[in-house]
């Protein structure tokens, strides 16, 4: 796969994460925990065919049966993304949960300083503490007596990004414990069981329709299995900081899609800090390229 093609394909993943907030708000009589449920359990379903055809059932089975701690917490952690992904959108804006999501590259920073000792470049600081400015001018208006689901839903976003940066923290350290790098595609699919075990007895009894059942599937396989697939790939070829940028066209195309088949349309509030989050982000992701790329020009001209 070519730089190139890499961007495109990174930028299909993003507009394929980004549906879930305009489907659901197309669902009939599916709520909350029952959404949840099935959506993570089309997804398990999907990864494991998918992973099955792709690496064979009996090497899939040796991945989760040896995969030890590492692989079990970072999958405990990708159910706790999918779990608090999907009751934070049944209960405030899909704007409020995707800005709040998009900390998790901060977050994940922030972590690795405490838990890893690993120095934080000023731009990185001051982005933290911008877009720190931005969260607050978003919830002010949820805490100051808007609707008490709001703020509900907003804290349950907040879910996210904080095991995202568990995860990859955790993945930081085995890694620099010395080990080889381990294969944690399966914690994926641990993660969406994990999320429909745990959701199943809060779903019953179900309500959703044939209608609501097929846009659920359509969650599971399009919105979260093939991209979650596609991204490995597609992480091969990118640098870290491209795709945390790239990544960031979810919150701007899941917005416009609510804005337009939903009819949310977001708060002042919700844009000015979330102009404010994205801006921090984007600003922090290209220092951070430029960075990268100074000692490779200088690398192939020295003069």
């Amino acid at each position: 796969m070519t730089h190139r093609r890499a961007v495109f394909t990174m930028i299909a993943v993003t507009l394929m994460w980004s549906i879930a907030g305009v489907v659901t708000r197309q669902l009939e009589a599916a709520r909350s925990f029952e959404v949840t449920f099935w959506r993570s359990a089309f997804n398990a379903l999907a990864l494991l065919v998918l992973l099955a055809v792709l690496r064979g059932p009996a090497a899939l089975w040796r991945s989760v049966r040896r995969g030890g701690r590492t692989l079990w917490v970072s999958g405990v952690c990708w159910s706790v993304m999918y779990t608090a992904f999907m009751v934070a959108i049944t209960l405030t804006t899909v704007a409020n949960v995707l800005v709040t999501m998009a900390l998790a590259p901060l977050l994940t920073a922030l972590m690795a300083r405490v838990a890893l000792g690993h120095r934080l470049a000023p731009r990185t600081w001051w982005a933290i503490v911008v877009a720190a400015a931005g969260i607050g001018w978003m919830y002010a208006q949820e805490v100051s007596g808007a609707d008490p689901r709001h703020l509900l839903g907003t804290a349950v976003a907040f879910g996210v990004p904080l095991a995202s940066a568990i995860n990859w923290t955790m993945i930081q350290h085995s890694n620099r414990a010395g080990a080889p790098p381990q294969d944690l595609m399966p914690a994926v699919l641990i993660g969406a069981v994990i999320s429909a075990a745990v959701t199943l007895p809060l779903a019953l009894p179900f309500a959703a329709s044939v209608h609501d059942l097929s846009l659920l599937a359509l969650l599971g396989v399009v919105q979260l299995a093939i991209p979650c697939l596609i991204v490995v790939t597609v992480a091969r070829v990118l640098s870290a900081p491209e795709v945390a940028l790239l990544a960031l066209l979810e919150v701007l195309f899941g917005v416009l899609w609510a804005w337009l088949g939903a009819g949310e349309r977001p708060s002042a509030a919700v844009l000015g800090g979330g102009t404010l989050v994205l801006g921090a982000l984007v600003a922090n992701e290209m220092l951070g390229l430029q960075r990268r790329a100074a000692p490779d020009l200088l690398a192939k001209d020295p003069t």
